[in-house]
């Protein structure tokens, strides 16, 4: 009985199964050399689905930055002004409650950054406040 637990024990770790024997998501990440895991599961007792699941790494675009964002002659990653008026429209200004024009002391902030991936889209789009914007701008 004892060497069954140990067998488990060891199945577990060498796996990564998790407690009650499903898969694991893992998030995308970035490793340290600059390429880019996209998110996979982890430790599935089941068999693999068709579309393998396993992480693909890929070589980051010359900026580092995914492949289909878009810049401007500048530089600067392009932006749809037509999705950030149908995230106004949706969400109305915290502090006016306008649907449209200027947001005093906040900003419309991307939640994931585009130069991460992130979509340029309502969805992916938050009021933050002016203060916490110029934070996140400096970790990010």
């Amino acid at each position: 009985m004892r060497n069954n637990r140990v067998l488990l024990l060891l199945a577990v770790v060498a796996f990564g199964i998790s407690s009650n024997g499903l898969a694991e998501h893992v998030k995308g990440y970035t490793r340290k050399d600059g390429t880019y895991v996209h998110g996979y599961e982890r430790g599935s007792t089941r068999a693999p689905a068709q579309n393998s699941s396993k992480p693909k790494a890929h070589a980051p675009a010359a900026s580092s930055t995914p492949a289909t964002v878009h810049r401007d002659a500048a530089g600067h990653i392009e932006r749809s002004s037509s999705a950030r008026e149908a995230f106004q429209k949706s969400h109305p200004c915290p502090s006016t409650r306008k649907t449209s024009g200027a947001c005093p002391g906040y900003v419309v902030d991307h939640v994931i950054a585009l130069k991460r991936g992130g979509a340029d889209a309502p969805s992916n789009m938050q009021w933050q406040t002016v203060e916490a914007a110029k934070a996140k701008d400096r970790v990010e």
